[in-house]
């Protein structure tokens, strides 16, 4: 949950959407490069009835065609944001096909039988408001943020789209060429994100987490039009989505207004379970090494295969939050003042718990080395600081510095109503509940010292990792 609220879909976004909660941790630690080490914190159990919820008026209901929807009342301005999720994600991508389901986020931008390419954006852009669209491993969503008073409107043309889209030869092939140069600018042109496709692919043997979610550019240029319908019949149906509107609404004021767009529309297909293959056990570590004469700077990554919030045992996710905070949250974490502080070795280091996905999470490491530190060095530096929590543990200190700034990004998290749209929908999208998503803080601070041992433990086994350099190429160009 740290995750949505840090990062929410950032890191696995292939689209222009980006979110801006990862400041708002950083409003509650020291400023970047600070090296005045925290004096000892007072351990103390915050009371439960005390702990903040995120969007404690927020509600749900189901339309008759099986549409979910989530209503988060936020009355400071008369504005709003509506956001329509559909259970189909790159990860959904038939074997061979990948690219499929971003491909068809683009698309459901081209016009349908009512309402010719251009006349929803128009619409939305003339009344002031803004849109977008992203796809994720898992969903795939379309939103946009207007005056209160359109949101009738843009609910009439996005479930317009969701059933009356118009796909011909001509819309459909010159998009993919747009997709393709897409690619090239933000993957093959970008050696950091060259790596990391690397990195995930060798991290998920198995399981589609491994497959880029813009897609392979070989399998890109091959999609049709019917693989764009086919997609658009199967998934793009009522019970197949969650509509989530965040901002200057009652959930009376919403049901309406869905009864009569979204409510008008049949269940057109069941899309069934998303059965998606399994990771085998790991039985040993991976490196994967990248050089580019476009590398100025060399940098060295770690992620270990992990848990989901999903796919967690009880309580394990909510302490890998805790421990990927303590471990690398800011310039008072474990590798910062190991690396950067006191020994020198790096210019920056850090930790991230991703747990927002269906099946499967990262728990990842970064440090970028100061001067002409070699990585080995830097990577050794960090498996010292991992091995000493491995033995152990946190402190208390920690954990309850750790708990504090939790509650502080679930406080921040609900100053924009958007970034609460997502927050909910990532989580509800892959089958958390209301209470799930609104009872975070609790389930973090339940977590203790022995939690986060048994998860450090049990996931920073190095069989479960890839190492991931990141390097400048020799000048004649050889590896």
């Amino acid at each position: 949950m740290a995750y949505f609220l840090q990062n929410v879909l950032a890191a696995r976004m292939c689209g222009p959407a980006a979110l801006f909660l990862a400041a708002v941790v950083s409003m509650t630690a020291p400023a970047y490069g600070e090296q005045k080490a925290p004096a000892p914190a007072k351990v103390e159990r915050v009371e439960t009835g005390a702990l903040p919820k995120i969007a404690p008026d927020a509600s749900t209901f189901t339309l008759d065609n099986g549409l979910r929807v989530v209503v988060i009342p936020d009355h400071r301005a008369p504005i709003v944001t509506h956001m329509m999720w559909y259970k189909v994600g790159a990860a959904d991508d038939p074997h061979g096909k990948s690219g499929i389901a971003h491909y068809l986020e683009h698309l459901m931008f081209k016009g349908t039988k009512n309402h010719p390419a251009g006349e929803f954006s128009a619409k939305v852009s003339e009344v002031g408001g803004v849109e977008n669209a992203f796809t994720s491993a898992d969903a795939t969503a379309y939103y946009q943020t207007v005056a209160k008073d359109q949101l009738g409107m843009v609910m009439g043309y996005e479930a317009d789209r969701m059933q009356g889209l118009q796909l011909t030869d001509a819309v459909v092939l010159p998009e993919r060429d747009v997709i393709l140069e897409e690619r090239r600018m933000r993957t093959d042109n970008n050696p950091g994100s060259l790596l990391s496709e690397a990195m995930d692919a060798a991290l998920f043997q198995n399981h589609p987490y491994g497959v880029p979610i813009i897609g392979w550019a070989h399998e890109i240029a091959q999609l049709t039009r019917e693989d764009a319908v086919a997609q658009y019949e199967r998934f793009y149906t009522p019970n197949n989505g969650i509509l989530v509107v965040a901002g200057d609404v009652t959930a009376e004021e919403v049901k309406k207004l869905a009864e009569e767009t979204y409510g008008k529309l049949p269940r057109r297909a069941e899309p069934g379970p998303r059965n998606r293959p399994k990771e085998p056990d790991p039985l040993t570590e991976r490196s994967v090494v990248l050089r580019d004469q476009r590398v100025s700077q060399p940098s060295w990554t770690q992620i270990y295969l992990a848990p989901s919030y999903i796919s967690a045992q009880p309580g394990e996710a909510e302490a890998l939050d805790i421990l990927a905070d303590v471990i690398g949250s800011g310039a008072t974490s474990r590798l910062y003042r190991s690396l950067v502080v006191e020994q020198g070795l790096a210019s920056g280091a850090g930790a991230y718990f991703s747990g927002d996905g269906l099946d499967y999470g990262r728990l990842g490491f970064y440090a970028t080395p100061r001067g002409d530190v070699p990585l080995d060095k830097v990577s050794a530096a960090v498996e010292t600081v991992l091995a000493d929590i491995r033995e152990k543990g946190i402190t208390a200190e920690e954990l309850a510095l750790a708990k504090k700034r939790t509650r502080a990004a679930t406080i921040y998290s609900q100053d924009n109503q958007a970034m609460l749209a997502r927050i909910f929908g990532s989580a509800m999208i892959n089958g958390q509940s209301l209470e799930d998503v609104q009872d975070w803080a609790r389930r973090i601070d339940a977590v203790t010292l022995a939690d986060v041992s048994k998860v450090a433990e049990k996931y920073l086994d190095k069989r479960r990792s890839v190492s991931g350099s990141l390097l400048p190429a020799p000048a004649d160009g050889r590896s």
